[in-house]
């Protein structure tokens, strides 16, 4: 396992000219110090909690509650048909209350408040959270919970994840390795991609002998609140909450390009049309791929006139909007 490279002293021009290019994971330390809520979280967790409680407007949020059997690694039971959590819906002020209420306990239930899209629950919050990183557009989700083991998956967008409270430790691998983390099924999921099947903290070198091939290639580091982690798109990463009580907020953007349509939706209809055809014609299907998606033979446009309008080169507004058409109905 190597360790993920840290910068110091990043500012936007650097971020955007000299850490996304290179497509790798990053720490960069101190990113977000100054916000009051790390502040606040430094000096205890009840203290985070009141300052939290303000924004709140009472809407319910998603969250994710297993028994302390579980040990904090949200998964599947032994037969894959079922989770070994259950999902509850409660407001961040109760949510925060009852994680409050639980932090000193030896064996406690397993809580996470998942994906709070800030601008609609805790309004304002952002307002005093700036993120010096990214464009002001970008929305923040928060992450909020106790001691849990998120297993690897992937994102479709680029990831930029900041540390709040609590330390976290991520393990990310390429994309690359997708074929040693053996991925598991890709509709009933805990994450809503597929996860990893692999126990990060007690991997099965038996079961899942590819894995170690995996960790060679892997990265790894423990972040301490202010810190954050950039995770470009597709990086699959595991994330490990160390404490009685963390929060993270992270910020997605990227990933579709220019298009409505998402790579994520094109690789299900793939697998769907595509991955149980006989050899051959998956092979067949391959070139083309290689030459129109992939682009890793000739450019597809370079014979045709540079002012065509065509998918193959470039669609006006009009033509897309008709191709989604024809792929909606092709899908009724």
């Amino acid at each position: 396992m190597q360790d993920i490279r840290i910068w110091d002293n990043v500012d936007y021009e650097r971020f955007h000219n000299e850490i996304i290019p290179l497509n790798q994971p990053a720490i960069i330390r101190s990113t977000v110090s100054d916000w009051p809520t790390v502040k606040a979280a430094k000096k205890s967790p009840e203290t985070v909690v009141e300052y939290l409680k303000p924004f709140d407007k009472n809407r319910v949020i998603p969250a994710l509650v297993g028994p302390p059997e579980i040990n904090g690694r949200f998964f599947y039971d032994d037969d894959l048909k079922k989770l070994n959590f259950e999902r509850a819906k409660v407001t961040v002020s109760v949510g925060l209350e009852r994680l409050i209420a639980i932090k000193d306990k030896p064996k406690p239930h397993a809580i996470a408040l998942q994906a709070i899209p800030l601008a609609q629950i805790l309004p304002g919050y952002k307002d005093h959270h700036q993120q010096p990183l990214l464009d002001s557009s970008i929305e923040p989700t928060m992450w909020v919970g106790n001691r849990a083991i998120v297993a690897p998956h992937y994102d479709i967008h680029d990831n930029l994840a900041c540390v709040v409270a609590g330390k976290r430790t991520f393990t990310l691998f390429p994309p690359e390795q997708i074929n040693n983390l053996y991925p598991g099924p890709s509709l009933n999921t805990p994450a809503g991609v597929p996860i990893s099947m692999v126990d990060i903290k007690n991997p099965d070198f038996k079961r899942y002998p590819k894995y170690k091939h995996a960790l060679k290639a892997g990265f790894q580091a423990t972040l301490e609140p202010g810190d954050a982690v950039y995770i470009p798109a597709l990086w699959w990463h595991g994330v490990e909450s160390l404490e009685t009580f963390n929060i993270l907020v992270n910020y997605w953007w990227g990933g579709n390009g220019n298009s409505q349509v998402s790579p994520n939706d094109s690789l299900l209809h793939s697998m769907m049309s595509i991955a149980n055809l006989d050899p051959a014609k998956r092979k067949a299907w391959q070139q083309f791929f290689n030459y129109y998606v992939f682009k890793n033979m000739d450019d597809p446009s370079d014979h045709l006139p540079a002012d065509l309008m065509d998918i193959t080169t470039q669609l006006s507004p009009a033509q897309e909007a008709d191709v989604l058409r024809f792929l909606s109905d092709q899908l009724d």
